[in-house]
């Protein structure tokens, strides 16, 4: 048995749920395959994760192996008169979560008659008393019209979810049933802590998770919203940094895109807008000085086509430049500017090497996060926040939304949260990446090949 294998064999995919489901659902859908009408989707109707094969018998799958397909059940659990769903966002911003909160609050109220929905603001802490944020009540009017701006319509902050108590306490004071938690992997731990509190106290709440990292690094599931909308307005920026280094004497475009622990919007980026030379990200090591380092090609590249474009993704030469670790509010590691530090070592190189450079350097990544979704993240979106209504209603809980194999899945809280996805160093992004960029397959002292 693989290594892969082994990992998928150890999670359990099962899902909890409050209840029995013994309320026929508002939605009318059919239960007969071949008539042209949408179909409800069964309890028994699951996704392999892993989709590799090999030759030969294959080994039985465990229920607890496979991942139950999202969408519309016959049989419900609540009672949508009775209903009262919350939705709140926490985090950074992201391109989508309006869309998220629109497709939310419109299942709701056309599809299953839910007409009481709270928006909390500004993340987790707006359960909390000692802010009195207070709440803003959302219909299908009201957020008609919010996906055409970015940012978040709820507002959204850090920290707060290690309030447990205190923000059940306010979930059974405004008597919600189910709370909607857009956000990344920390929104999604404090969900989770949520949730086992409300267990602890027999309460019946659903808590359901939509995925929120522009990083797109979260585990098993294929993409998380906002990632598409971000590299498509990051190539927009690498074009301009092209533009800038190609009409200087050996101009440097030097762009920093988000990417805390992984490099997917710098390799996409760079793979999108065909104008990157170098691509640096905290999955490769490379040296800066030396036979073999990093200004030593880049002098190599400016002497063959006299410019030249670097995206550097937010989280790489973190081991190098940290001296301390310190966390913000939502426990994430408080990053040293790498972009900026690039800047500084590439002009004091070639300085010293008396060679006259133009270097541009663009840090995009607050414009990037706070643009509205493109059509792409938006129907994803909305997609997302359709099968969350239909996981709450069904009184599923302690699970987040996900695209896997390109299905609509409901995945445990558990095993989303339990690692980060990361570019694979001997994967088929980076080795396209390579071929994109020209860029030599390590910048490291002691590599040979």
């Amino acid at each position: 048995m693989s290594e892969s294998e082994s990992k998928i064999d150890a999670l359990d995919f099962s899902i909890e749920e409050l209840g029995k489901h013994s309320i026929k659902s508002p939605i009318v859908m059919s239960t007969v395959q071949g008539d042209k009408v949408a179909n409800y989707v069964t309890d028994d109707c699951y996704v392999r994760l892993d989709m590799a094969v090999k030759p030969g018998a294959q080994p039985t799958i465990k229920r607890s192996q496979v991942l139950e397909c999202a969408g519309p059940r016959e049989m419900i659990y609540f009672m949508p008169a009775h209903v009262h769903a919350g939705i709140v966002s926490c985090g950074g911003l992201c391109p989508g979560i309006n869309d998220v909160i629109r497709a939310i609050v419109r299942c709701l109220y056309y599809r299953y008659g839910v007409t009481r929905v709270s928006g909390i603001r500004y993340g987790y802490k707006g359960f909390l008393p000692e802010y009195q944020y207070g709440i803003k009540t959302l219909d299908a009017d009201i957020v008609d019209d919010i996906h055409k701006l970015g940012g978040t319509y709820l507002g959204s902050a850090r920290g707060g979810g290690k309030e447990v108590s205190k923000i059940v306490d306010a979930m059974e004071q405004l008597n919600l049933n189910m709370l909607f938690t857009i956000g990344g992997d920390g929104t999604q731990r404090g969900s989770l802590d949520i949730a086992e509190e409300i267990d602890r106290r027999k309460l019946k709440i659903a808590m359901v998770g939509i995925p929120k990292t522009v990083d797109n690094d979260f585990a098993i599931i294929d993409r998380s919203f906002g990632f598409d909308t971000a590299v498509s307005k990051a190539v927009e920026v690498v074009a301009s940094a092209h533009m800038e280094a190609s009409s200087a004497i050996n101009g440097i475009g030097l762009v920093k895109v988000m990417g805390r622990e992984s490099g997917f919007i710098a390799a996409c980026t760079a793979l999108a807008s065909h104008e990157v030379n170098f691509v640096l990200i905290p999955e490769i090591p490379f040296n800066l000085e030396g036979y073999n380092g990093f200004l030593h090609h880049l002098a190599e590249r400016l002497k063959r086509r006299k410019h030249a474009v670097i995206v550097v993704a937010e989280g790489a030469m973190q081991d190098q430049l940290l001296t301390e670790q310190k966390t913000d509010a939502g426990g994430n590691l408080k990053l040293a500017d790498v972009g900026a530090y690039l800047r500084d070592r590439i002009i004091k190189y070639f300085e010293e090497k008396k060679i006259e450079i133009n270097l541009k350097y663009i840090d995009p990544s607050y414009i990037i996060r706070s643009a509205p979704a493109n059509p792409g993240d938006s129907i994803y979106c909305e997609r997302l926040g359709n099968a969350a209504v239909h996981a709450a209603m069904a009184g599923k809980t302690k699970l987040i939304i996900g695209l896997v194999n390109n299905e609509f899945v409901h995945l445990p809280i558990k095993p989303v949260i339990s690692h980060r996805n990361h570019v694979d160093p001997e994967g088929n992004l980076w080795r396209d990446t390579l071929d994109a960029t020209h860029q030599p397959m390590l910048m490291v002292n002691q590599f040979n090949k």
